[in-house]
């Protein structure tokens, strides 16, 4: 739609630019604290943390030590916090039996936090890779990653998250039919209160490294995983994925990457106008930090640019790890 515009002098787009409270004042999207959902990484032990060396300034921590960020967290408006466990690799095996282990790392933690911070919603991952000792979303046979064997695992990892607490699953695995499979469970196991966010739109990319240092699965990994996660050439594939995880009982759906996917975030939200959500990635992460590092961006500005693309491409909310630091700035007075 084309709209009338006066001509210059008459139209002087600068007066709307002139101040700061002006351009406050006609500003079309804005950031806020519940915009963000929070990824940590979790592992084993008490009262500790270790870096993340591909991800400065991020760190894994110890159940009792996610307990403290996902109060802070509440506290600063955020009302999500999406934990990824950094399994022992004495647990990995090529059945994945620790997915649904009631007492993994994973379950345990959203215990502990539901238990203390009642009030914050947690989300968790249902994919196969933190507990694969060959790295791979799914079971692995003779180098084929098995589709529909791998749904049987994921349901019943799901049912174990939502049993610990989960508010929020995320299939993240991109096996086809996994959605359907989970929201059955759910419904079938009375816990039909339980929101799926569906990955539908996972692309099989190189943003992802620095996570998987994260989670202990780079060194594991054999091969690539784009024989189930989305070539970085295709669009309208997203579409028919996003379609098939709604018809199956998502929720909400996610684009992932984020920034570099844009393009599919803004056709996701145009077309089906549902909650859709982007994953500002590790690798998303890794480059801002790197950058700032060495002085060639303003990094406090790059950060707010860069979450701002999200919401202006029609986002309803954003994974980043700087959600807390994000949200302490915009808690502070003017």
């Amino acid at each position: 739609m084309t709209l009338p515009i006066a001509p210059f002098p008459a139209n002087r787009p600068r007066r709307l630019r002139r101040t700061d409270w002006m351009r406050d004042l006609v500003r079309e999207n804005d950031i806020k604290a519940s915009d963000f959902i929070w990824p940590i990484f979790i592992m084993d032990g008490t009262d500790a943390s270790e870096p993340v060396p591909s991800m400065p300034g991020v760190e894994r921590l110890t159940i009792d030590r996610a307990v403290i960020a996902a109060n802070e967290a509440a506290n600063l408006g955020i009302p999500v916090v999406a934990l990824f466990p950094y399994t022992d690799a004495n647990l990995k095996t090529p059945e994945c039996e620790e997915a649904y282990n009631p007492e993994n790392l994973a379950n345990r933690a959203t215990r502990a936090i539901k238990s203390a911070v009642p009030d914050i919603g947690v989300m968790l991952d249902v994919a196969l890779d933190p507990y694969n000792s060959l790295g791979h979303d799914g079971i692995v046979h003779e180098g084929e990653i098995l589709n529909d064997q791998t749904l049987m695992i994921l349901e019943r990892q799901a049912l174990s998250h939502a049993e610990a607490g989960a508010d929020i699953l995320g299939p993240s695995d991109m096996m086809d039919g996994r959605v359907g499979i989970i929201r059955r469970a759910l419904e079938q196991n009375d816990l039909s209160h339980v929101a799926i966010m569906a990955y539908s739109a996972k692309y099989a990319s190189a943003f992802y490294g620095p996570f998987r240092d994260a989670v202990g699965a780079t060194g594991a990994l054999t091969g690539d995983k784009s024989t189930y996660q989305m070539d970085a050439g295709n669009s309208d594939e997203a579409m028919r994925m996003i379609a098939r995880d709604l018809d199956e009982g998502a929720d909400m759906v996610m684009v992932k990457p984020g920034q570099p996917y844009l393009d599919i975030c803004q056709r996701v939200n145009t077309e089906f106008q549902v909650p859709t959500f982007a994953y500002q990635v590790s690798g998303e992460y890794a480059m801002i930090e790197a950058a700032s590092a060495n002085g060639w961006v303003d990094r406090d500005k790059i950060i707010m640019e860069s979450l701002m693309a999200f919401k202006r491409a029609g986002c309803a909310g954003i994974l980043t790890y700087y959600a807390r630091e994000v949200a302490e700035k915009l808690s502070q007075p003017f």
